[in-house]
């Protein structure tokens, strides 16, 4: 790697696993450094003895190499590591903050393929790190200031293995949801994308009584996501419809987000979510100043519908990270994705797949309402979101022609009450366009014209 490379990117550090910056060296260096800083931050650590940091994973194969690498590099800074194996990136939010450890990391690449992977670095207060702390263990990787720098003898950390972690996140994942409610009458069906959650969304199911049927669950090391999980979810509606069950739960790799499905195989995705849950809460008086947080990518009918009920929803930038952020700044309790990612912050200090999934059944059980009526309560703009696959991220106002095309696009879509969005992925080399408005037809056909001129511009052939 080179000075000018940065090493996080909107989600922590990701890529293709064994190639820069996912490689054991970089992987060494960074947990060289993150110790450093955690370790100076406080002089003194939240335990009795030597600071610490949690290391949790999903399941790909390539975690074991990161993790030890990781590890190797924390202990040489004289920081003691705790072991907690795969589990849901909400879980090492969790347990980083029930240890009382200093920081947190989780080594996922989350949604992505098997063969990529990354590092997601957590605070003691389980949120993720501010651009400030990335940016500072990032200098000391690239500038080795902190080479000289070794703990000896018995100054050197000490691995552990956490053994009830599981349980503890099955235990915090519980208590999300009310005491005098079961889930008796409920058949569920689960897809964990042979992802990190293979053993906690079923387990903590059944103890709230429900009847789960189980998919997704045997990973190899790398069937994560493997046309399975939250990504593809036809399987899950497929079943639930099959099971005759009342409602479909999936994961991605690290759970951290869920997608649903309704009694009748109808796909219910996070902007659903976020309608059930806020105007659910709005009813009740417990959405923080009346607000939910969401990004650009949400449907705009999931607005109009939180307004007609009194209430306002602000948008910020794609990623969690930068919805927790608008959520902390002004106290808000709930936000996210349309992608899946739901942030209950009464509850959780990241997005938690199971904890949002969670939080619609103890609704739908407290109604008495089945998922495919509550989903009713808003109207969705007809919406069309199109990835294109790049060779490289070239600025779209570089490319020939593409400036006027938007132009024309915009009017064609504002004026019937739509938008239109155009961006680069930050986590994968992707061209992400999306476009709103009444007339389908009208959005599919300018989306085809933006996305082929994108194409023959920088698209990256098979």
């Amino acid at each position: 790697m080179t000075r000018n490379q940065k090493i996080f990117g909107t989600d922590g550090v990701r890529g293709r696993a064994n190639i820069e910056p996912v490689t054991a060296e970089t992987a060494l260096k960074l947990g060289r450094a993150a110790a450093h800083v955690f370790k100076t931050r406080e002089a003194h650590s939240r335990g009795r003895e030597k600071h610490k940091i949690v290391i949790g994973k999903d399941t790909r194969l390539s975690g074991y190499m990161l993790e030890n690498a990781l590890s190797a590099g924390i202990l040489s800074m004289g920081v003691d590591v705790l072991f907690i194996g795969p589990l849901p990136t909400p879980g090492v939010a969790y347990v980083t903050r029930s240890l009382r450890a200093d920081a947190g990391i989780v080594i996922t690449a989350s949604h992505n393929p098997f063969d990529d992977n990354g590092i997601k670095f957590f605070g003691a207060d389980g949120y993720k790190l501010d651009d400030g702390l990335e940016n500072q263990i990032e200098e000391l990787v690239f500038s080795g200031a902190i080479e000289s720098i070794r703990s000896t003898a018995s100054e050197i950390g000490k691995a552990m293995r956490i053994d009830d972690a599981l349980g503890r996140y099955i235990e915090y994942a519980k208590s999300s949801f009310p005491k005098k409610l079961s889930l008796e009458k409920f058949r569920i069906v689960v897809d964990c994308g042979h992802g990190a959650a293979y053993k906690s969304t079923p387990c903590v199911l059944r103890e709230l009584g429900a009847d789960v049927v189980v998919y997704g669950n045997s990973p190899d090391g790398s069937n994560i996501n493997k046309e399975c999980g939250s990504m593809y979810p036809e399987l899950l509606c497929q079943k639930v419809v099959e099971h005759r069950a009342a409602v479909g739960i999936a994961h991605d790799g690290d759970a951290d987000r869920v997608i649903m499905c309704d009694e009748n195989g109808r796909l219910i995705d996070g902007d659903d979510v976020m309608a059930i849950a806020a105007l659910d809460m709005l009813s009740k008086g417990t959405l923080v100043h009346k607000t939910l947080v969401s990004t650009v990518m949400s449907n705009a009918g999931l607005q109009s519908a939180i307004e007609q009920a009194g209430g306002k929803m602000l948008r910020t930038p794609v990623g969690d990270k930068h919805v927790i952020d608008e959520m902390l700044r002004n106290g808000y309790n709930f936000g996210g994705e349309q992608s899946g990612h739901l942030i209950f912050r009464d509850y959780s200090s990241t997005g938690d797949g199971l904890v949002a999934a969670l939080q619609i059944l103890q609704i739908m059980q407290a109604t008495g309402k089945p998922l495919s009526q509550l989903a009713k309560c808003w109207i969705r703009y007809p919406q069309i979101v199109t990835n294109v696959k790049v060779r490289e991220k070239k600025p779209f106002e570089q490319m020939n022609g593409l400036t006027e095309m938007l132009a024309q696009a915009e009017a064609a879509v504002n004026g019937d009450g739509g938008r239109l969005l155009l961006r680069y992925s930050g986590t994968e080399r992707k061209a992400r366009l999306l476009m709103e408005g009444r007339e389908e037809s009208v959005l599919k056909d300018w989306s085809n014209r933006i996305c082929g001129l994108i194409k023959n511009e920088v698209g990256d052939q098979p």
